[in-house]
């Protein structure tokens, strides 16, 4: 059985001020930490970052990093709060883009994050945290 080489494209919508990508250049961080500590170095090197406008790396660049690092499976994973018109409408049209510059990957595309139960979970013990009377100040 051949061997795959997996990897992880985070998709995020971007910003004009570079400060707004520090949350999801920690999570990718987190992630290939992640990765590392569960004794899978190849793929914390196959985890990549993207934005929709505004910066760079864009899903078409990050995505041919990796095909040509060999990944044959790469699944992208949303970091929106909803499934809103870029992930409903852009974000299909970007996937279609990279199947057909990289046919001989697999792209999955993952359901966003702010959907998911984990996330919906850790909102709300934040927004708790955040409005008990002790809560340090912003």
């Amino acid at each position: 059985m051949p061997s795959t080489a997996s990897g992880i494209l985070l998709f995020a919508h971007g910003a004009r001020d570079p400060n707004w990508a520090r949350p999801f250049e920690a999570a990718a961080e987190a992630l290939r930490a992640r990765a590392h500590a569960q004794g899978d170095a190849a793929l914390a090197g196959r985890i990549r970052l993207a934005f929709l406008e505004f910066m760079s790396p864009d899903l078409p660049s990050a995505g041919r990093e990796l095909a040509e690092a060999g990944c044959d499976q790469v699944t992208v994973v949303p970091l929106f709060l909803g499934a809103g018109g870029h992930v409903r409408k852009d974000l299909p049209r970007l996937m279609d883009e990279l199947a057909s510059a990289h046919p001989g990957v697999q792209w999955r595309l993952s359901p966003a994050v702010g959907e998911t139960a984990l996330l919906i979970q850790a909102l709300a013990d934040s927004a708790w945290a955040l409005a008990q009377p002790d809560a340090p100040a912003a």
